[in-house]
């Protein structure tokens, strides 16, 4: 008969990922040992062993987690017209990012790391999230919807605006990550056509 799992389980396994991302992204995955992980985590190798079969799974479900959770994100903003819903995009997609710069820079460091299998099935991940913003932009400007050497430009675009914005932005600062989304938004809806049918011309 199997072990019935603790209440606190899935908190349990949620602290360890959290932790994870902060040793990979302060050490480098190479450098980051699971016994550092329990020490700092205040937790048994043999714990972290009850939920992982190696590192290499942590590593993983570090990343699996965090794109899954901006891949919903984007499913779910809606919003009356393509700009609004690009907005609400922005949006939600900076507020997730909020205490995830760890997790951001284990992604763009570490992915490279793991074996082909699991590496495309985080690809596919990415993919699925850039594939909704890309949507959307369409919708913004129908005229790109059928031309990938434009839309996706715009579409990667939209998306550095918002990566690299933990890089500058200050909680305490003059602009809020409300404000930073109007903004993006703005420049997608407002610029982004006449900037991509400007190179089209050439």
């Amino acid at each position: 008969m199997a072990r019935p799992r603790a209440a606190d389980h899935e908190e349990k396994r949620q602290a360890i990922l959290r932790q994870a991302a902060e040793l990979f992204a302060a050490h480098g995955y190479d450098r980051a040992s699971l016994a550092m992980l329990a020490t700092a985590g205040k937790v048994s190798k043999t714990l972290v062993y009850h939920y992982w079969p190696d590192k290499a799974a942590l590593l993983f479900d570090v990343l699996a987690q965090h794109l899954q959770q901006l891949v919903e994100i984007a499913r779910g903003a809606g919003g009356p017209t393509p700009r609004a819903r690009l907005e609400t995009l922005a949006f939600l997609l900076l507020d997730a990012y909020r205490d995830a710069d760890a997790v951001h820079r284990v992604q763009i460091t570490c992915l490279t790391l793991l074996a082909p299998p699991q590496q495309e099935a985080l690809r596919a991940l990415e993919r699925a999230l850039v594939a909704e913003a890309a949507a959307i932009i369409a919708d913004l400007h129908p005229a790109l919807a059928e031309d990938r050497r434009l839309l996706k430009p715009l579409t990667m675009s939209f998306f550095a605006m918002l990566n690299w914005h933990h890089l500058w932005h200050r909680e305490q600062g003059p602009l809020s990550r409300e404000d930073y989304a109007r903004m993006v938004a703005a420049l997608i809806a407002e610029g982004g056509g006449p900037a991509a049918r400007a190179v089209a011309g050439r």
